[in-house]
């Protein structure tokens, strides 16, 4: 699928975060340049944890208000505004970052609880890439099955990824959020952008 590929309209982009809180200002950082993108509209969806917990990291009010200015859309964070992705075709892709290990582990097994999870399900009816930004501190150790059956699944690509502290936490993986508009461009045209590993 390209982009504007039957129309003139915008690419209609997801962008998903759920609650790997400490990645929140990078990636936020990147939406600005999803969203600069002359090409594609943002639809921003928050999960629950994200959507209503203040953190060290900043208050959850501050991220929404910065998130719906760089969108210039409101937020869907309830099942009921999600769901509908999938009878209406709303996005012709959905990104997910951060994705925690928490999000993988549902993916990964079919767990549909939440407004992130049931974007990814609802889009996935429709046969539409869904993009993921690993950011958890056991992909290397229990989230590591997860991740591997979500990459021999259809429709899925992730964002290249990294060890982010391989002495203080060895089995953390978080991705390189810098990668996140080439793995969309990537993934819009049923391609896995490489290298994975960086």
């Amino acid at each position: 699928m390209s982009s504007n590929s039957c129309s003139n309209r915008p690419v209609q982009v997801g962008f998903a975060l759920t609650g790997s809180f400490c990645t929140f200002h990078q990636v936020i950082e990147q939406m600005e340049a999803v969203a600069a993108h002359p090409d594609w509209q943002v639809i921003p969806i928050l999960s629950p944890n994200a959507y209503e917990t203040d953190t060290r990291f900043g208050k959850a009010a501050d991220f929404r208000e910065q998130i719906e200015r760089i969108c210039g859309h409101e937020i869907w964070h309830t099942i009921a505004q999600t769901e509908p992705i999938g009878p209406k075709k709303l996005l012709d892709v959905l990104l997910v970052a951060p994705c925690t290990g928490n999000t993988l582990g549902k993916l990964a097994n079919g767990i549909t609880d939440t407004s992130v999870t049931m974007a990814v399900k609802a889009h996935l009816r429709n046969a539409r890439p869904v993009v993921l930004a690993v950011s958890t501190n056991d992909a290397l150790a229990n989230a590591g099955k997860n991740i591997g059956l979500l990459f021999n699944s259809k429709n899925i690509y992730f964002v290249p990824m990294r060890q982010d502290n391989a002495t203080g936490k060895p089995t953390s993986v978080v991705a390189d959020f810098t990668q996140i508009v080439p793995a969309v461009e990537a993934a819009l045209q049923a391609r896995q952008v490489q290298p994975l590993f960086c």
